[in-house]
């Protein structure tokens, strides 16, 4: 909202809001344009706050705006492209910012919008560290409600811009969006573009004042006093530093200072956010609000960090003499300096760590890796293209990067282990998940990338007199951009520094690091190796049982008069579906991931036959049916934690089968239920008046006897059938001779039957000569199995 020194709503603001009724989309955009353009500031200035609104969405969500998000040249081409002309850094949008930006405009933003963190703190009267805060707040008169941030207008503007992506998540979607294609994310990639530019310098802004130049805010004295973070002991993370000026207070450093606002609020809206765990360390009073990414959120967030890697990369090289140095470097060059230690690393590897804890067990967090991946290879961004090679050979890290790598140990280190341990907690049989696991073992398998990374390693656990305090930090700590601008000092000793500096900055004194080549996080990596090689197997079982199904679906198998699966068991799976070629992929994933694994962590190939053995002796004798792992006891099977797991995650099962008597187990959904009561009762009278007979007959020692009992009785043959964990021993039972006529009731069997009489009826042949045939052919049948296979387990029927 405006000001309370604002105007009432003019004839002006009346009359847009009538258009937006009224009028095409096209034609209010160009109408603006034309206000824009005509009309002085100081009418521009009542209607800027709507305008704004009206764009971007109202900050509670209710109002939609032009839902940026979800608009895209595919689906509204005209729309699309009118939307990114109007809101382009040269646009009449911007024109007007910068209008109203010259006659130093003010307009409120409420606190209770903005991200927790902040929020929190500003309620709590502790001063935020960072300096798009300062000498912004406004207390009313009553007391701490309804608190106020003072813009200009290029803040506000930003301010709506941004968390529009996180306010508008219930936006309505009638279609399918593709986040990188939508109006939203084109326009943070240009504003990226025009004000952190890789190449020049940041672009003037227009003005129609006669010299040019748009004045940056100037200071204003805060309502009330605040204390800073520096003093604050109730912290998140004991990482809280003295506020240091910024890069605005530099006169010569005026020309960015819309480059260092935009990225201040892009961090502060997209980053800074805590998880409910982080709140309960800060023992703070205040309710907070549980925070949950979209993977849209996390998509913008990963074009900011490939964009300022860019940004960063782009930086000119140092002059050899630093008298030189100091008097060439440009306020966007120091500013590119600082730009990922200072603003981002902090807030981005709290939200990563929020991220890697709560996000869904599932394919959805590839973006999030990606995202991390990302940041974790600068070079990726750099300008130098690598030498052409014929061969594809992995292209190695390069030395200079081991400063970056030991400055954001935390971001190689204990988010890998975060990452371990979702990988041992996924079902890798699914290509996505395990395409994840081998994008994460290919990143870190790039020659001479773990190398450096145990070198940090090193250099933080090195011992050393003197252990960095938090005042000490002041000076040196990367978050400081102390990596870059600190004087020479011993390489060694004053590389251990940083990387201590780094950890504790970011974790606090009292954090007891996990060594990512240390015993335990090894023995993780063995564990999802072992992970790794069951998955391979039941992919593989789940591929033969595959192809044995299509090979048992054959057209002929429509012509046979008991269903295979009457008294079988249920061996369908969620992963069945998953197509040959799914599997083929899974396979090759794991393969390559295992293999990048045994180069990171120098697994040796007695390790790996060894884990191998183990998946093997797991497997039933068929060589493709495994159980889950249990242990035998008096009761029967028990399961283990680890077989509850597999049962969980669909990597093995228990064969379940149908125990009872075949004529009472439940109607299929392949059977007709009428036919089958009836046949049912029909076959109940026969067995009741002719039992006695029927036993006579399957008694006999001769071939008739052999073949009634093929026909009319079901030996129960002693098969070792291994029951769930919960079912004792039981005792089979005989039935002794009966007719079983269910088969009938099945509609293949119907469906076989019709397409016969259809088929005997081209060549003149009727219903009763047809069933004589049938009857003749399947007596012969009958007769040929019945004195080669006397032990078969005979069809019932």
């Amino acid at each position: 909202m405006a000001g309370p020194h604002l105007q009432q709503p003019s004839f002006l603001l009346a009359t847009l809001k009538a258009d937006c009724v009224n009028k095409p989309f096209a034609q209010r955009c160009h109408d603006l344009e034309t206000v824009i353009e005509e009309l002085p500031a100081k009418e521009l200035h009542g209607i800027f706050p709507w305008l704004v609104e009206s764009i971007f969405g109202s900050l509670d969500g209710i109002i939609i705006g032009w839902n940026l998000r979800c608009l895209q040249g595919k689906t509204n081409p005209n729309e699309y492209s009118v939307a990114l002309d109007f809101l382009d850094p040269s646009g009449p949008m911007m024109k007007l910012v910068y209008k109203l930006q010259a006659e130093e405009y003010r307009y409120d933003f409420p606190v209770s919008y903005l991200p927790g963190p902040v929020k929190a703190s500003i309620q709590e009267q502790v001063l935020p560290e960072c300096s798009l805060y300062h000498n912004k707040v406004q207390f009313p008169s009553s007391g701490g409600l309804g608190l106020n941030l003072a813009l200009n207008p290029f803040e506000y503007y930003m301010f709506y811009f941004a968390i529009s992506l996180i306010t508008q998540k219930n936006s309505p979607v009638t279609h399918h969006v593709s986040p990188s294609n939508s109006a939203y994310f084109i326009l943070v990639d240009t504003y990226l573009k025009c004000f952190l530019p890789t190449e020049g310098s940041v672009l003037p802004p227009p003005s129609s004042n006669p010299g040019g130049a748009i004045p940056s805010p100037t200071p204003r004295s805060p309502a009330v006093p605040f204390s800073s973070y520096g003093m604050h002991h109730t912290s998140l993370l004991k990482r809280h530093i003295a506020h240091q000026p910024s890069v605005n207070a530099d006169p010569a450093s005026q020309e960015i200072w819309r480059s260092e606002t935009l990225l201040q609020i892009f961090v502060e809206m997209w980053l800074h956010h805590y998880s409910l765990e982080m709140y309960q360390k800060m023992q703070s009073p205040h309710v907070k609000e549980s925070f949950k990414p979209t993977e849209e959120h996390v998509l913008v967030v990963r074009l900011l960090v490939k964009h300022l890697h860019a940004f960063s990369n782009s930086l000119k090289p140092e002059p050899l003499s630093p008298s030189a140095h100091s008097h060439t470097a440009s306020p966007l060059e120091e500013f590119k300096r600082v730009v990922i230690p200072r603003f981002v690393q902090e807030k981005l590897y709290i939200f990563l760590q929020h991220c890697f804890g709560h996000w869904p067990l599932d394919a959805s967090f590839r973006a999030v890796l990606e995202m991390w991946l990302s940041y974790l290879q600068p070079w990726r961004y750099a300008p130098e293209k690598p030498p052409q090679s014929t061969e594809p050979l992995p292209r190695s890290v390069s030395e200079k990067w081991a400063t970056f790598i030991q400055e954001n140990l935390l971001m190689y280190t204990k988010l890998f282990v975060g990452f371990l341990n979702r990988a041992l907690r996924t079902d890798l049989v699914s290509p996505k998940n395990a395409l994840m696991v081998f994008r994460v073992a290919k990143v870190f398998a790039q020659p001479n990338l773990a190398e450096m990374i145990l070198k940090g390693e090193q250099l933080f656990l090195e011992p050393e007199l003197v252990i960095p305090h938090r005042q000490h930090r002041l000076f040196m700590s990367p978050t400081l951009g102390g990596s870059f601008l600190s004087s020479r000092s011993p390489a060694v000793t004053d590389a251990s520094f940083k990387v201590k500096s780094h950890v504790y900055s970011l974790e606090g004194q009292d954090f007891q690091y996990k060594q990512m080549f240390g015993t335990e996080v090894r023995n993780l990596v063995l564990k999802l190796a072992q992970l790794i090689c069951q998955a391979q197997q039941t992919a593989k079982s789940i591929s033969d049982h595959s192809a044995e199904t299509m090979a048992s679906q054959s057209f002929f198998s429509w012509f046979r008069f008991t269903p295979s699966d009457m008294n079988g068991s249920y061996t369908g799976n969620d992963l069945d579906e998953i197509g040959q070629d799914s599997i083929k992929k899974t396979d090759e994933y794991l393969e390559k991931a295992l293999e990048y694994l045994c180069q990171i962590f120098k697994l040796s190939e007695a390790q790996l036959t060894q884990m191998m053995m183990k998946c093997g002796t797991a497997q039933d004798e068929n060589g493709k049916k495994q159980l889950p792992d249990c242990i035998a006891s008096e009761n029967g099977l028990i399961l283990t934690p680890l077989g509850r797991y597999q049962i969980i995650n669909g990597l093995r099962r228990f064969e379940v089968q149908y125990q009872g008597d075949a004529e009472l187990q439940p109607i299929r959904s392949y059977e007709n239920a009428a036919l089958v009561r009836l046949l049912f009762r029909f076959s109940s009278v026969l067995n009741e008046r002719f039992a006695d007979q029927m036993e006579v007959l399957c008694s006999r020692e001769d071939f008739v006897g052999r073949l009634c009992r093929y026909h009319l009785t079901n030996p129960q043959l002693i098969q070792k059938i291994r029951y769930s964990p919960v079912v004792r021993d039981r005792t089979s039972q005989n039935w002794g001779p009966r007719i079983s006529l269910r088969f009938l009731a099945s509609y293949r069997t119907l469906i076989s039957l019709l397409m016969i009489y259809f088929l005997a009826s081209w060549f003149y042949i009727g219903p009763v000569g047809c069933t004589f045939i049938i009857l003749t052919g399947y007596f012969l049948y009958a007769v040929i199995m019945t004195f080669f296979f006397e032990g078969w387990k005979p069809h019932e029927h």
